[in-house]
Order: structure tokens, then sequence, then C-alpha cells
């Protein structure tokens, strides 16, 4: 009985609880991560109306198969009915699904069209996949190159989550359109740079460049790793980006001019800030 207690608040806890970390998985965690950007909050939008018509409509369906289950059982038929065709019911369940997936598809071609709207862009990032860390560029501020390799156990600090945290973080700014090309090393397999709260996925092929885009809506630390089966290392490339006000990141990318090119612990040290 305790047992049973104890699984019934576990999941109270879970659907109840507010607190979940930002940017990053949480323990219990059954739904998405927190949106951190304007297209996470319309992709669980969507997902939760989605859930909800097809929650609707497997109810109907259990409803309407155990009325029949039980309203024309032979033992409540004596004799069977002869009835072949009916105009109308014909009619209504090839309407009523073409219906349904209009209601589906407008949303959807919306979302699908936001996702790939670069018409916005306020800068430009290039990530590239190696084996087995993330090499990022900033091609509009004096091509600013740095890589981003997982931090060990005994490296990380008070508050930096374990496999997810990396020695120098992708810093952005706020409330800014940022397009990321994505491409993997030449000599290397497929990755994918994946940010769940963001809403971003892409995958990252050898020779070929992707793109896609996220804007943050709030400073904070924000975690995603690679999401392709891309080898023995594939659970240690995470992704840490940092989004800061417009002001830090002007600060950040003079610092990051000066020190990158001399020494790169002044610019790791104030990344980790």
């Amino acid at each position: 009985m305790k047992q049973f207690n104890y699984f019934i608040l576990s999941i109270f806890f879970t659907f109840s609880s507010s607190a979940f970390a930002k940017g990053q998985p949480s323990e219990w965690q059954l739904g998405f991560q927190e949106a951190g950007s304007p297209l996470m909050k319309q992709l669980i939008d969507f997902h939760d109306f989605v859930f909800w018509v097809i929650t609707a409509i497997t109810v109907f369906v259990f409803l309407l198969l155990a009325y029949v289950c039980i309203k024309f059982s032979a033992k409540n038929n004596k004799k069977p009915s002869t009835t072949t065709h009916n105009s109308l019911l014909e009619v209504a369940w090839t309407v009523v699904p073409v219906l349904i997936l209009v209601v589906l598809a407008i949303p959807s071609f919306r979302l699908l069209y936001n996702q790939n709207d670069f018409s916005k862009i306020d800068m430009t990032i290039k990530a590239t996949a190696y084996t087995w860390y993330w090499s990022y560029e900033y091609p509009d501020h004096d091509g600013i190159t740095f890589d981003s390799i997982m931090l060990q156990d005994e490296e990380l600090k008070e508050g930096q989550p374990r496999l997810l945290s990396t020695d120098y973080q992708l810093v952005v700014p706020v409330n800014t359109n940022i397009k990321v090309q994505i491409t993997s090393d030449p000599s290397g397999v497929i990755h994918s740079w994946a940010v769940p709260s963001l809403g971003v996925k892409m995958d990252a092929i050898p020779g070929r460049l992707n793109e896609t885009y996220f804007n943050i809506t709030e400073p904070g630390m924000y975690y995603g790793q690679c999401s392709e089966l891309c080898g023995i290392g594939h659970g240690f490339m995470p992704i840490s980006i940092k989004a800061v006000s417009s002001e830090e990141f002007v600060s950040w990318v003079d610092v990051a001019k000066e020190e990158f090119a001399s020494d790169e612990s002044d610019v790791n040290s104030y990344a980790n800030k």
C-alpha cells in the first residue's frame, strides 16, 4: 500500500511541479522541456492540440465499439439486421476525417513554414561537428572560432550538469534571430545539432551545409546533445549555449576578438561567469 501511495505522489509531483530546470532535462520529466524560444512554444502548443484531438478520437471510437458490441451482439439480436448501406453514415465517416485532417494541416503547415523562415535573420553562427566535439565560428564577428568540448566529472563546477557542460559555451544575445549553419568534418560521420528547449534539431552531414535558426527569449543556459547515433563518442558531444543581453554579448565579442588569438583562458573564464 505504501508503495502504491508513493507511486501516486510521484505522478502527482511530476504533473504539478513547475520547478523543472530551464534549458535542460529534469528528473521525473514526462513532457517537453520548458520552451526557451517562440518556435519551441509553437511546437508545444501544436503537440498539445493534436494530443487532445487524438484523445477525443480514441475515446469516441472506444465508446462506439463498446456500443456496437453490446447493442448488436447475438444475445441482444436474435434476428440479425439485413441493413447493408446507410448513405448518411457513409458520407459522415468520409467527410469527418477529412475535416479533422484539414484542421490539423492548417497549424501544421504554418509551423513548418515558421521553422524554415530565414527572412529576418540578425546574425549567423557556423557549427561544425568533429570526433567528438563541436566547433563554432562567428562569421559576422571577425570569424571568432573555438572548439566546445565536454567537461569531465572532475572539471564540473557547482550547477553545471554532467554530460551537458562544455569548456566553452556558445554565447549568443537574447531576442535575436540566429541562423546556425551546420556541417560535419569532411572525413567524419553524420552528427545532429539538437537543443530541445529551443525546438531545433538539424543533421550535420559531411560535405553539406544545413541551416536552422532560433531566438532565445530569456538569458540563461540552454543545453543539447548530438542526437545522431554517430559512433562510440555519441553520448559525449554536448551543446552548451549561454544566452546573454545584447550589451553583454558585445562585451564578450570584444574580449573574444583579442583573447582567442593569444590566451583563450580569459575568454573561457568570461563565458563561465
